[in-house]
């Protein structure tokens, strides 16, 4: 869980899951075959991009993970210790909220209300607004705190939904194209905080993504579903890959490597399911050691 004063750079205990799986993963709706022999093993601190063109099941597949639809297959979320648990806590930004962004509503009203069991008029209590605060910090958004969300930029708007799906921290964060509509800028400074949040927290972050080329700089993983998965692996393979080409037509250069991908810990706990965590490796275990004074 978190400390009172989150920092990026801080390294927190590990999450108390280890891994997800899908088995023989499916979804059907009204006889048609949406997703099909989804087979998957993601590690905690893994950030996973999905991508594939419109229509592959993407969104589908973050739908079905959390409860929305019914699937067929196994789904398994898996302690350090090798036990399944059934209820992880998930969070989840989907790619639209309903919400008037016109609406008077100031971002801690919006992070109160969807927090809180209270009314608004009941006002901001202490306790709700410190967490709100710790939690809009996190993602570099505590400035926008007493902003109304009509003056919010789409790219902050999203930073601040990112803030409340990290309240609390959950096992699983799940991001469907967050930054559909922000500029460059934007992009950039949302990948480069949930390549820090995953890091720090050990969380297993899933994030749909058409912006290929750049997510590529933050992600651990990438993977190209067209209703059933087609290349699995590291981003430098996926792009490189001729599925990836047949689908999009044309080739993506290898992405630039960023200071966060490079300090990524990959699974700080040993995978009780394949004995290792994502190839971890020794100079990963001593950098480890030296975050957490000797002890994890």
């Amino acid at each position: 869980m978190p400390s009172e004063n989150s920092s990026p750079g801080v390294i927190h205990p590990p999450c108390g899951g280890c891994c997800t799986r899908l088995d023989g993963f499916g979804v059907s709706i009204g006889g048609s075959t949406i997703l099909k022999d989804i087979n998957l093993h993601v590690h905690c601190g893994e950030l996973t991009a999905i991508i594939g063109p419109n229509g592959a099941g993407k969104t589908t597949l973050l739908r079905a993970m959390i409860g929305e639809i019914p699937h067929r297959g196994e789904l398994h979320f898996v302690h350090s210790d090798g036990s399944s648990f059934g209820k992880p806590r998930i969070g989840y930004v989907p790619q639209k909220l309903d919400i008037d962004k016109t609406a008077p509503v100031s971002v801690l009203d919006l992070f109160f209300s969807l927090s809180s069991r209270y009314p608004l008029w009941f006002g901001h209590i202490y306790g709700a607004k410190k967490n709100a605060l710790k939690m809009l910090k996190m993602v570099e958004a505590e400035e926008y705190a007493s902003m109304k969300i009509s003056q919010l930029s789409c790219g902050q708007f999203q930073r601040v939904m990112l803030a409340m799906a990290l309240s609390p921290i959950p096992d699983l964060l799940l991001l469907d194209e967050p930054i559909a509509g922000v500029d460059k800028a934007g992009i950039e400074v949302f990948y480069r905080i949930a390549s820090r949040i995953r890091r720090e927290y050990d969380l297993s972050i899933f994030l749909i993504s058409h912006d290929i080329a750049e997510v590529a700089k933050f992600a651990d993983r990438m993977i190209l579903l067209n209703r059933t998965i087609l290349c699995d692996g590291a981003p430098e393979k996926v792009m490189a890959s001729p599925e990836l080409k047949q689908i999009f037509g044309f080739d993506y250069s290898p992405p630039a490597k960023t200071p966060e991908k490079e300090l990524r810990l990959i699974g700080r706990h040993d995978c009780p399911t394949c004995g290792n965590c994502s190839g971890k490796k020794a100079e990963d275990s001593k950098q480890m050691t030296e975050d957490w004074g000797g002890k994890f």
